[in-house]
């Protein structure tokens, strides 16, 4: 991965690229490549997914951008009052513009599940294709249930449910310790992590509105729109729990794919989704969903270039009354029509 700065509207974004500058679509060399998003979770960044979107660049010959989406991981934030699920949307667009990536399969975990939802529906003709994992767009993993809650809310109820959270959040941390490669994942997660460490209160205003969304009206509009949808979930999340996993598939009228693992399964094993993009079934299907809706859109927009120069010419073309020009109809005195 080759990491990058950007300006977007006088604030710094943090992002990287993949290095596999001479990729291509299926149409072979010269093609426009397949471009992936990966967007990341809360208190997280675009750098500890680095190792996974390595492994999908060279499985499945996609370029990857990884953007530390405003407040992490060294990323300027946004201005209190912009700090929407939309605002940090269309962050993304502009850098889908810089790189010069017209559409893309977005991968979204956590909170960027919930920001490639609002991306979708805003932008449907630019999405290949959702996976998402472990998402936070419908509201079901803010409804805590469990010991902790029911000890707390009768003397705090505004503070039971943040407080098993936070709990949830902690019993999940073992599960980025296991695998062969522990040495590897801390050395990419803890760059990003000290930064938002360092710069905690940026987050802040961002989960307090992560704690006020649903965006279940969003989903059903992609859904509609024949958006291909992935969902992948950690069979052991306990921070956006398997009810809420349920609730995405009753919306969707979608199958979750579940992995082991806890919230954050794809960091420990970066390879994880390639392998199930590859390897299973679910997701052979949807690449080949991603395949087929992008030939759609690239055949629609060839259309749609083609017809411009033809309505030019059209609309330059004088017409005289009286003309027998196959392209004219009517009769004597009457106005004249142009057949189409």
């Amino acid at each position: 991965m080759i990491p990058h700065k950007h300006v977007v509207d006088g604030r710094r974004v943090r992002y990287a690229t993949s290095d596999n500058t001479r990729a291509h679509g299926p149409e072979g060399p010269g093609s426009e490549p397949i471009w992936a998003v990966n967007l990341h979770g809360y208190f997280a960044g675009g750098g500890m997914y680095w190792r996974e979107s390595s492994n999908l660049a060279e499985a499945l010959g996609w370029r990857v951008l990884n953007p530390s989406l405003p407040g992490f991981a060294g990323s300027d934030p946004l201005p209190w009052e912009r700090v929407t699920i939309a605002e940090i949307a269309d962050v993304v667009a502009h850098l889908l513009d810089h790189v010069g990536a017209q559409r893309a399969v977005l991968l979204g975990h956590s909170m960027g599940g919930a920001v490639a939802v609002q991306f979708a529906d805003a932008h449907p003709e630019r999405v290949l294709g959702v996976v998402y994992r472990d998402g936070a767009a419908t509201p079901g993993w803010k409804h805590r249930r469990g010991l902790i809650v029911s000890l707390l809310a009768p003397v705090l109820p505004d503070m039971a449910g943040v407080a098993d959270l936070l709990v949830a959040a902690v019993l999940d941390t073992p599960d980025l310790l296991v695998g062969r490669r522990l040495a590897s994942t801390v050395r990419g997660l803890w760059p990003d992590a000290r930064r938002n460490l360092r710069s905690m209160g940026r987050t802040l205003p961002v989960g307090s509105m992560l704690m006020a969304i649903d965006l279940r009206p969003e989903v059903e509009r992609i859904v509609a729109r024949d958006v291909p949808i992935l969902p992948v979930w950690g069979c052991f999340d306990r921070i956006v729990s398997p009810d809420t996993a349920r609730e995405f598939a009753d919306l969707t009228g979608i199958d979750v794919v579940w992995v082991p693992g806890g919230h954050s399964w794809m960091l420990p094993r970066p390879q994880g989704q390639a392998d199930i993009l590859r390897h299973l079934r679910r997701g052979r299907e949807f690449v080949a969903d991603v395949l087929e809706r992008r030939a759609r859109l690239l055949e629609a927009e060839t259309t749609a270039q083609a017809a411009k120069p033809m309505a030019g010419t059209a609309a330059a073309t004088p017409v005289a009354a009286g003309s027998t020009s196959p392209a004219v109809a009517g009769t004597p005195g009457s106005p004249i029509r142009l057949v189409r």
